[in-house]
């Protein structure tokens, strides 16, 4: 049961990290003025918009014309991905 626990909780850190690099490349990709037409950038686009948005509508962070989601976003994605290892530590090793 415990190689179970441990390989769902792998496949949850590697789909967090995973969308960390995503939110990391939409970030890069707001800085210059990309082709909206190019497929990695719609691909950027279609994976953070909706999460984004659900952000912002929570914790409205623009300020003077900058969009501080991604770090707010960035920071929450770090925060789950350490409760999911404090969990799946205690799951295995006892002490639920």
């Amino acid at each position: 049961m415990d190689i179970l626990i441990s390989a769902v909780f792998q496949v949850l850190h590697a789909i967090l990290s995973i969308y960390f690099w995503i939110v990391i490349g939409r970030a890069v990709i707001s800085w210059v003025n990309p082709d909206p037409y190019n497929p990695i950038v719609r691909f950027l686009y279609n994976a953070t918009e909706p999460v984004f948005s659900r952000v912002r509508r929570v914790l409205p962070l623009q300020f003077g014309g900058f969009d501080f989601t991604p770090i707010a976003l960035l920071l929450i994605i770090g925060v789950l991905q350490n409760i999911l290892a404090q969990i799946q530590y205690k799951l295995t090793y006892g002490g639920f």
